[in-house]
């Protein structure tokens, strides 16, 4: 923080001669960005912003199917997505009118520069008054909060499940998000879900777990001892029940 009028005047202060001049020369320049940085945009307009990728996924039979992901950064929530196994830029513009029917769409849309997103999905972004924003090439780091959440979607999920075809794959996917939105904590979300949770104090009664996604992950709550045991009973009635051929 020292400039070089003082810092000159130290010097002298400690026997050394010099010009100010010569300071000023020597001193290390720390260059100011021209406008606000990436990470103060993203911060600044979190409530305005969405972003968008793909991911691929191979299937039992070596078919690559692709889904496409639209993540609302307000609350990390997954506003839509849907699997395609030939995507084109048609295709890619009309996820986001699924995406955003009537007055809900965002000011901002992140995205990388694939050549997926062509003139009708760029027709379809002005169609709708959304302001696309760019992502420098190659550069992933610059749409954290997607890549973030494609991360969780393969680690959590796809990685431990063999995907037969493109339904399966879209029915699988459904079953993770509802979890992944009301049950999955997020330490940018002060350890709460996309989805808020209430607090459950210990007077509520015993915990009681829930499998999630086909009992690949678990929910927690407490229940009454009245309502605990009648869950008891109707999940015993359930596994005792026998399904018709």
């Amino acid at each position: 923080m020292w400039g070089a009028p003082r810092i000159h005047g130290e010097l002298l202060e400690l026997g050394i001669d010099l010009s100010e001049t010569t300071v000023a020369k020597y001193m290390i320049r720390h260059p100011k960005p021209p406008s606000p940085t990436w990470r103060a945009f993203l911060d600044n307009h979190l409530r305005d912003l969405v972003s968008v990728d793909f991911f691929t996924v191979p299937t039992v039979t070596f078919h690559i199917l692709f889904v496409f992901v639209v993540l609302s950064h307000d609350r990390r929530r997954i506003v839509h997505f849907n699997v395609t196994e030939n995507p084109s830029a048609d295709w890619t513009g009309r996820q986001l009118i699924e995406a955003f029917p009537w007055d809900t769409r965002p000011r901002y849309l992140i995205r990388d520069r694939d050549g997926i997103y062509g003139h009708d999905f760029t027709r379809r972004l002005n169609a709708l008054e959304i302001t696309p924003v760019l992502i420098a090439p190659r550069s992933p780091w610059q749409n954290p909060y997607v890549e973030r959440v494609i991360g969780s979607i393969r680690r959590e999920c796809l990685d431990h499940v063999v995907v037969v075809n493109e339904r399966h794959l879209r029915r699988i996917l459904h079953s993770y998000i509802r979890y992944y939105h009301a049950a999955r904590t997020h330490l940018s979300l002060g350890k709460d879900a996309p989805e808020p949770r209430d607090v459950q104090p210990p007077e509520r009664g015993a915990i009681v777990e829930f499998p999630e996604v086909g009992g690949l992950h678990h929910r927690y709550a407490r229940r009454a001892p009245c309502q605990s045991r009648t869950l008891d009973l109707l999940l015993g009635k359930v596994k005792c029940a026998r399904l018709p051929i």
